[in-house]
């Protein structure tokens, strides 16, 4: 079965490369995606239970990632993951966002090791 993934990009480009990304590797699958603070955190209220892992900017076209960490937090069931990639991480950012609930955060930059940790996670493998 897939790993459900809500993304939270509001750069349809992104988006769209995330999406091929997730196809290439297989085993995701996008279940929804905004573009705001705001719609993020509804759509968390609304589908509790409904994704496995939460794929967050921190650079949103209203509002910021920072708010939404913590929500995915409170409303991720066991074993739900909740990582951040954005062109924002650097050192303090990242553990400012780790300190919020963040199980990873990768600077957009980082594409390979974010990619590496999206196939640990895909096969149960521990996460540093």
């Amino acid at each position: 079965m897939a790993r459900r993934v809500f993304l939270v990009e509001d750069l349809r480009g992104m988006r769209a490369l995330l999406a091929d990304l997730f196809a290439t590797i297989g085993g995701l699958e996008i279940v929804d995606a905004s573009t705001t603070e705001a719609e993020a955190r509804l759509w968390l209220d609304e589908h509790p239970g409904a994704w496995d892992l939460a794929i967050v900017d921190l650079v949103l076209a209203e509002g910021s990632g920072m708010g939404v960490i913590p929500q995915a937090r409170r409303r991720a069931r066991p074993g739900a993951k909740v990582v951040v990639f954005s062109g924002y991480a650097s050192p303090g950012i990242r553990a400012h966002c780790l300190s919020l609930g963040a199980d990873a955060v990768f600077e957009k930059s980082e594409t390979a090791q974010f990619i590496s940790w999206l196939g640990g996670d895909l096969r149960g493998e521990p996460q540093p």
